[in-house]
This record gives C-alpha cells, structure tokens and sequence, in this order.
C-alpha cells in the first residue's frame, strides 16, 4: 500500500511539473520563509511582472532572466530596488551616463535596496533581501540607458500586517 502512494505521489508530482510553467513550479516549490519571484525581461523593454506584494521584513528572492536576443552592450539588462518612488526616475537619469558602472550611478549607491547586475541575452542573475519594514511602493527599475523611461520598471509593494 506504501510502495502504491508513493508512485502515485510521485507520477503526480511529475505530471505537475509537467503542466506548471517554470514560474509556477518554483513559487509552489518554494520555501516558505522566503518568496521567490522570477523577472523576465526581453527586447521589449517590460518586465513581466511589474508588482511584487510582500509584508515587513519578509525575505525575497529575486531572479532577473534575461530572454532577449540582442547585445548585452546595446539591450542588457539589470534590477534595482530603490529606496522610494522620488528617487526612481532622479536615478534613471543619472544611470544613463554610468556606463562604466554598469549603469548604476555610485553617487546614487545609498537609495539602492537591492540590485542585480546588468545581464546580457540568455543571462540570469539573482538577488536575496529583507523587505523594508515600512509599508510603502518601493520602485525597482532596470536602470539600463533609459530603460525605466521606456516604461521598464515596477514595485514591490509593502503590505501591513493584518
């Protein structure tokens, strides 16, 4: 009778994995202290998933994939939480001149939250972090030349407790 749950918790969880989008299957795969968010970007300019709800203090992860097709040096693409909705597009300005810097502004370091690098066609790249403590929408841009201005950007948006 065990031998027989077993297959059968075993082919479902196969046929699962099967249907459930890559996405899918890590948000339900996932560790429960930890929310894990995957960010696809591409040559369009959007992320695909421009809202992320957390609570206080709660542990992130979050995954950038880069699906585009064209040069990293032309269409790379990066993540950048900021520390409040003034700063996003005072630091998109800024980064379209920090080439060098992977178009991440040094005089601008200290309203980053969390940050993954600049990603080339087919690249991944990851970042784990605390929620801020205090509820609020808190931007998160790709600050690549001018990127955000083009409309790629979203938020992670601080929930109270109940």
């Amino acid at each position: 009778m065990n031998k027989y749950l077993l297959t059968l918790t075993y082919s479902l969880g196969l046929c699962v994995g099967l249907i459930l989008s890559p996405k899918a299957l890590a948000q339900l795969t996932q560790d429960n202290n930890v929310k894990f968010v995957q960010i696809i970007a591409n040559d369009t300019l959007k992320f695909d998933d421009i809202e992320i709800d957390v609570t206080p203090s709660q542990k992130i992860h979050v995954q950038l994939r880069n699906e585009g097709t064209l040069p990293k040096e032309s269409m790379g693409h990066n993540w950048v939480l900021l520390d409040s909705s003034s700063e996003a597009n005072t630091y998109a300005m800024a980064a379209m001149t920090a080439r060098a810097s992977e178009y991440k502004p040094k005089a601008l370091e200290s309203h980053v939250l969390a940050s993954i690098p600049l990603l080339g066609p087919k690249e991944t790249g990851d970042t784990t972090f605390n929620a801020p403590t205090k509820p609020g929408k808190y931007p998160f841009i790709c600050s690549c030349s001018g990127h955000s201005l083009a409309g790629m950007k979203g938020y992670v948006v601080v929930k109270p407790v109940p």
